[in-house]
């Protein structure tokens, strides 16, 4: 709706730094940066420069100096958004930024809206659907995993293959209703054998893309793990031993903690979101009813569940195997740890290192 409007906003994050960028896109970028724009013989000039350049120069309201900045041009379409581009790199101070966007802002241009260069890079063909979502999921990413995810989709990613398949199927579409125009004649343009087979492969594209949404969506926002167990087991204990720091209270008195706790850890690129949750009982406490009712709700939508058992209340196999029974009722991938091995039975830590989903530890003692 206002495409032909020229925009501006801060490109860096607000706050005070070294320095700031400033965006101003659309048909009037140049003449309005040119209005305000000094360079150091005090000549306007740059209607005249080519694209892609740098110029050393003062931003100027009249006779007043605002700031020495450093103007990049980029001329339409070879833009990120396609149109005429200029971007000020100013010194970092908030005044100074909301002078120049203020004096952008007296000189004709308006305020950008949210991702508003990003949507005149859609509309102006310079990224496609799929390339202008990946833009924030770049700005966002804080792990080497969720960054390759970001970067194969700014790229193109599975987006020209779609490309190629749409058109295939638009061609098909063509001769189908080609043949409906000349059903009296009985002629057949669509070879149905080649269309079946292009529909099987467009099937084989997308079932993958489909079935790893999940992955892909656990990547980006790092992968939710669920630590629970009974009271008293030594579940917050394990994730400040896991986070190297105290972030839970730990006590000896069952149900300390009342509500879940959530912390990222980065392990080889990937983030995974570690939450601590209240002890699984039976209370009749309502605030610990609260906690041990999210505390389900969040092991419910985790996709790992580290269920901790306390080593010191397990006599046998047979207690081993019902603390097995109560870790697998939730239905999502688990591991076993057992919990306080420097007070545990031997038999039944021999008994858990058998078994591949259980890990024996001691929190306390970071064994």
């Amino acid at each position: 709706m206002y495409q032909k409007d020229t925009i501006v906003a801060l490109a860096t994050p607000p706050g005070i730094g070294a320095i700031a960028v400033i965006r101003l896109s659309g048909a009037q970028a140049f003449e309005i940066a040119n209005q305000c724009f000094y360079n150091i013989k005090n000549q306007h000039t740059l209607l005249t420069q080519k694209s892609h350049t740098l110029l050393f120069g003062k931003i100027k309201s009249g006779e007043e100096v605002i700031d020495e900045v450093v103007l990049s041009l980029y001329k339409g379409p070879r833009s990120y958004t396609g149109e005429d581009t200029i971007e000020i790199s100013c010194h970092g101070s908030p005044y100074i930024q909301e002078q120049i966007i203020n004096l952008c802002l007296s000189l004709g241009a308006r305020m950008a809206n949210p991702g508003e260069f990003t949507l005149r890079a859609f509309l102006n063909k310079k990224l496609d659907l799929t390339q202008a979502e990946a833009v924030a999921d770049l700005i966002a990413s804080d792990s080497h995993a969720s960054h390759k995810l970001a970067m194969q989709q700014m790229r193109g990613g599975f987006s020209s293959d779609l490309k190629l398949l749409r058109q295939q199927l638009i061609d098909f579409a063509a001769l189908i209703e080609l043949e409906l125009d000349f059903s009296e004649e009985d002629v057949e343009f669509a070879n149905r054998a080649q269309f079946i087979a292009l529909i099987e492969k467009i099937q084989q594209k997308l079932a993958p893309l489909i079935d790893s949404f999940k992955l892909g969506n656990v990547i980006k926002n790092g992968v939710p793990v669920a630590i629970a167990g009974k009271p008293n087991a030594g579940k917050s204990t394990l994730l400040n031993a896991l986070l190297n720091e105290e972030r839970a209270i730990v006590s000896e008195i069952a149900g300390t903690t009342r509500d879940t706790i959530e912390e990222v850890l980065n392990i080889e690129g990937i983030a995974y979101r570690f939450i601590d949750t209240a002890g699984l009982r039976e209370t009749t406490d309502q605030i610990e009813q609260m906690g041990v009712e999210r505390s389900y709700d969040k092991i419910n939508n985790a996709s790992i569940l580290l269920y901790v058992s306390d080593g010191a209340t397990i006599n046998n196999s047979t207690d081993l195997a019902l603390e097995i029974k109560q870790a697998e009722q939730f239905n999502i991938p688990y591991l076993l740890i057992l919990n306080k091995v420097d007070v545990t039975n031997q038999m039944v830590i021999e008994e858990a290192a058998k078994q591949a989903q259980i890990i024996s530890i001691s929190a306390k003692n970071g064994t």
